[in-house]
């Protein structure tokens, strides 16, 4: 995924939370361009490259912190604070380090050479400054901090999972070096793909442990990048939720795919082992259930519907999309446990090629994303009638019409 991007400079903006460090981006051949801003010693700089705008894709929805806010301690409120002010600054500025292909041409791309994992794992050092110092580069050994090589682990086993499962050569198909920053900011509680690299916090110590430590996170926020290059699907309100959920299907599968669970025997949480003891709950989301992945006195209940009859209108989360992805995430659960044995290989796989299906566009909604995997399960090597009932019994079972 090339970026197309001439250079990258760092700025500060004041927010709540205090000072953040921003990332600009600046391209020399359009200076005159009406998207270009002021910063610095007369320095242009752009907020945006020429493709639309996204926002920060968190792990951590912005709802969750404000729920610490209103029902935490004084230090959990402060690091929920600075958290917000991190991830607002950031989506504020809705930066772009993508490429300037459209999502036609990057289907048409050819790959042209052979797969080779390339990783660079940096340490912010509680700063917020990216990328960072460079502290376990590809090939070398560990570097004896727990945060960077467990970083350094899940980028490799979602690279490789894409690779053996989809035959997908990185993140955009195309040899995408997986960079990734750890310890960024002062126990910041949360972790999310820029467009560009991976970031993660180290958590409070007090609800959250650091965000490295839960594979299935590395996945989720990697397969933004994967969704991002195939459909750009919109991140507001059901495509939003779409964006969401595919990314939590990936996340769980790269999880099950390294332990070689069937789908029967995954756990189906996204976010396991981010809680700390405290915390009343077992991940952040449930795909085989959602809403009852957590309910404590501080983070509340977990406000995921898992049925369109219980789709929550709403303008917070960006139109809900941490939210409503539930419904489609439970879909995908019913479908892999219905036809059985190792959910990427018939599911992931009928999801996949739905991702990469020219009738998914950036506003794809649910009922158009379900009639494509309807027509898909029936489209795959050696499909079988069953493969098809399972998946439209799927969305039939959450209130999605397929057509």
């Amino acid at each position: 995924m090339s970026s197309g991007v001439r250079s990258c400079t760092v700025g500060t903006l004041p927010s709540a939370a205090g000072a953040a460090q921003l990332i600009y981006v600046s391209d020399r051949n359009e200076r005159h361009h009406p998207g270009f801003i002021r910063c610095g010693a007369g320095k242009e700089t752009r907020m945006c490259t020429r493709h639309h705008r996204h926002s920060i894709f968190c792990i951590l929805p912005p709802y969750l912190l404000r729920a610490i806010l209103a029902n935490g301690s004084k230090a959990q409120k402060s690091a929920a604070s600075r958290a917000l002010g991190i991830d607002t600054t950031f989506r504020t500025m809705r930066v772009r380090l993508a490429t300037a292909q459209s999502v036609t041409d990057r289907r048409r791309r050819k790959v042209a050479a052979a797969p080779v994992k390339q990783r660079s794992i940096y340490t912010a050092a509680n700063s917020e400054t990216l990328p960072g110092k460079l502290v376990r580069a590809e090939g070398q050994g560990a570097s004896k901090d727990p945060a960077a090589d467990e970083a350094y682990d899940g980028l490799g086993h979602t690279f490789d999972f894409f690779l053996e499962a989809y035959n997908r050569n990185s993140i955009d198909d195309d040899g995408l070096a997986l960079n990734a920053t750890v310890h960024y900011g002062e126990d910041y509680n949360n972790a999310f793909w820029n467009g560009r690299q991976m970031v993660f916090g180290d958590g409070d110590g007090d609800l959250f442990n650091r965000f490295t430590a839960s594979l299935d996170v590395i996945g989720h926020e990697l397969g933004h990048g994967v969704t991002e290059d195939e459909a750009a699907l919109v991140y507001m309100q059901q495509p939003g939720a779409l964006n969401e959920s595919l990314s939590d299907v990936w996340g769980s599968l790269v999880k099950q795919w390294v332990l070689k669970q069937t789908a029967e025997q995954a756990d189906w949480i996204i976010g396991e082992g981010l809680f700390t003891a405290k915390v009343q709950g077992v991940g952040l989301r449930s795909m085989k259930a959602p809403g009852t992945a957590y309910d404590d006195p501080v983070l509340g209940k977990d406000r995921q519907p898992g049925h369109m009859k219980d789709y929550v209108d709403t303008m917070q989360d960006n139109g809900g999309v941490h939210i409503n992805s539930g419904i489609p995430n439970r879909a995908f659960y019913l479908a892999a446990t219905a036809i059985g044995g190792n959910a990427w290989e018939r599911a992931g796989r009928i999801w996949y090629d739905t991702l990469r299906d020219a009738r998914v566009v950036e506003t794809t909604k649910f009922a158009d994303f379900a009639a494509v995997t309807v027509d898909g399960a029936g489209r795959l090597p050696g499909a079988k009638k069953a493969e098809v009932k399972a998946v439209a019994d799927a969305w039939k079972q959450v209130g999605v019409p397929t057509g």
